[in-house]
């Protein structure tokens, strides 16, 4: 019985949080963890062994991770924690280069680049995503899948070949996000 009750409670709470914000804000939202998600599990997936002969630039999830992080994530990248885990990082890049795994290149330029940049820029790309974050989403994006699809030999092989699926996938999850935010823009200002 008191599972239905913290269900109610669940439903009650999701139904006022929809309401407050709005289905399309919600919808955003959500497509804007997944994307993120996505985008770091790409980069995990670009340096183990599922990583493929051909050669993406993973290395531009950096900025748009950056355009595209939740803000909560963001924010908390920002504070101490963050600047402990670039602090980290440079003095492990520079003390102990041959030690440093090549995995970590990206995931540290990334924290980098969230730490280091100054509040004048974080609001003119974060703050304002319809305009210059949703630009470089959305040209990182269409450039990575149309990268990753002329390397594969086409659309259709990169849907039928295994090793090419996933990224594929991911890719066209990366591309939704701006495209939607765009239209989200216009529809419902």
């Amino acid at each position: 019985m008191e599972k239905i009750e913290f269900l109610n409670e669940v439903q009650a709470a999701a139904g006022k949080l929809i309401h407050s914000y709005g289905v399309p804000d919600m919808v955003m939202l959500f497509l804007r963890w997944v994307t993120s998600f996505v985008a770091v599990f790409l980069m995990i997936l670009d340096r183990t062994k599922w990583k493929y002969s051909n050669n993406i630039m993973t290395s531009l999830l950096a900025p748009y991770l950056f355009s595209s992080l939740p803000i909560v994530i963001f924010q908390f990248l920002r504070t101490g924690f963050g600047k402990w885990i670039a602090l980290l990082t440079v003095v492990l890049r520079l003390f102990l280069p041959n030690n440093f795994p090549e995995s970590l290149d990206i995931p540290s330029a990334a924290i980098l680049l969230i730490v280091a940049t100054p509040n004048e820029l974080v609001e003119a790309f974060r703050d304002d995503l319809r305009y210059t974050g949703g630009s470089v989403c959305l040209l990182t994006s269409f450039y990575l899948l149309d990268k990753h699809t002329k390397a594969c030999g086409g659309f259709k092989k990169s849907f039928t070949e295994k090793d090419k699926i996933t990224y594929t996938i991911c890719l066209f999850i990366l591309s939704v996000y701006p495209i939607l935010s765009a239209f989200d823009f216009l529809f419902y200002l």
